[in-house]
């Protein structure tokens, strides 16, 4: 597994860890680092970095999840999936350079590990859309 996927699965549990434990930022960080501190600096630097501009941006995010998931609010989305949506978008906004096809790409093959068959279907339409509202590359 390459070092950005490993973390964006890392920033999804952080991601996670906040939306069902109802911890800050700083909690998860505090936390989470703790008990798995033997990430290379390459990896961890990548999912701090994509955590901060989840979180940083959670309400902007949000905002444009329930936009592109019809009739989908984010309190009656899947956990996994809601917060894997967080963090694609994240990606998708604070890295425009990175090609879309790959932040949607990646986030399906995680939805495949993590989450259930349908929801890969759900991610990836919402998250074309986004895309595609939002832009930059292909």
């Amino acid at each position: 597994m390459g070092t950005r996927r490993k973390s964006r699965e890392i920033v999804l549990q952080m991601l996670f860890q906040a939306d069902m434990g109802k911890q800050n930022a700083d909690q998860v960080r505090r936390t989470f680092w703790a008990e798995h501190g033997a990430t290379s600096a390459e990896v961890r630097g990548f999912a701090d970095d994509l955590f901060r501009v989840a979180t940083d941006r959670l309400s902007e995010i949000d905002s444009l999840i329930e936009k592109h998931a019809e009739h989908w609010r984010m309190e009656r989305m899947a956990a996994v999936d809601r917060n894997l949506l967080r963090a694609a978008v994240a990606e998708l906004l604070a890295y425009p350079d990175t090609p879309r096809a790959v932040v949607i790409n990646e986030a399906l093959e995680i939805a495949r590990k993590f989450s259930s068959p349908e929801s890969v279907h759900f991610v990836n339409g919402v998250l074309d859309s986004v895309g595609k509202d939002l832009g930059g590359s292909q």
